[in-house]
């Protein structure tokens, strides 16, 4: 792919193709404030899930908006704007087969594609060092029959009683919690063991992101 940075991640049976583009300059708004840009378009293919889904020719809508805002959220998260520079970095994630949890694999994914072209702006001269303070990756947790269980497929989603997604730095920071109860609320203890849980798989994430970086000849510093 001749993105400067590009990677396909599977959690299960989603999977989710996500590039990073740099581009001179930022947006009209920021010009003249010496820094950066990162953001994020999100897509789903029209046969990612059973069933065809139309494209978004006017635009993306309600929920397509809110997960692109969201990935682009957690991606800026960890980037050092200032250091960046007057650049924009795109980050494009499109899903080619939906089976939940696929703005957790976005997120996952697009922090991968955008170190790698980091890295490239990097050996171009750009910058000694990633403008970056940390990894980042997300992780879906759901209550599903009385069970606590991690990255559920759409069968398990759709019967949730409680839905969650993290958004958790590799220091165990929390970027975004996002959660749900359907039918009836959840408890405090609930909440505490799905954060648990969530942090975990967060962590598990993180180290596979720096080795997939490590085989690409990128070696991420240890952040706190």
């Amino acid at each position: 792919m001749p993105a400067e940075g590009s990677v396909l991640i599977e959690m299960g049976r989603t999977r989710v193709a996500c590039s990073a583009t740099v581009e001179t300059g930022v947006p009209p708004w920021m010009k003249g404030r010496g820094t950066g840009w990162v953001t994020a378009e999100y897509a789903m293919l029209p046969r990612s899930s059973p069933e065809r889904i139309g494209r978004e020719r006017r635009g993306p809508g309600g929920r397509t908006h809110e997960i692109q805002r969201l990935i682009g959220r957690s991606l800026r998260a960890v980037t050092d704007m200032t250091a960046l520079g007057e650049q924009s970095l795109l980050v494009d994630c499109d899903v080619i087969e939906a089976d939940a949890g696929t703005r957790c694999a976005s997120i996952t994914g697009g922090y991968v594609a955008l170190v790698m072209a980091l890295d490239r702006l990097r050996q171009d001269g750009a910058f000694k060092t990633l403008p970056l303070t940390d990894t980042v990756a997300a992780v879906s947790v759901a209550v599903v029959g009385g069970r606590i269980v991690t990255d559920p497929c759409y069968l398990e989603d759709s019967a949730a009683e409680v839905d969650m997604n993290v958004v958790m730095t590799g220091a165990g920071r929390l970027v975004e919690v996002q959660g749900t109860a359907e039918g009836k609320p959840f408890t405090q203890a609930q909440l505490r063991r799905l954060l648990d849980l969530a942090t975990a798989g967060a962590k598990a994430l993180a180290l596979r992101q720096r080795a997939v970086l490590q085989d690409r000849g990128i070696d991420l510093p240890r952040y706190r």
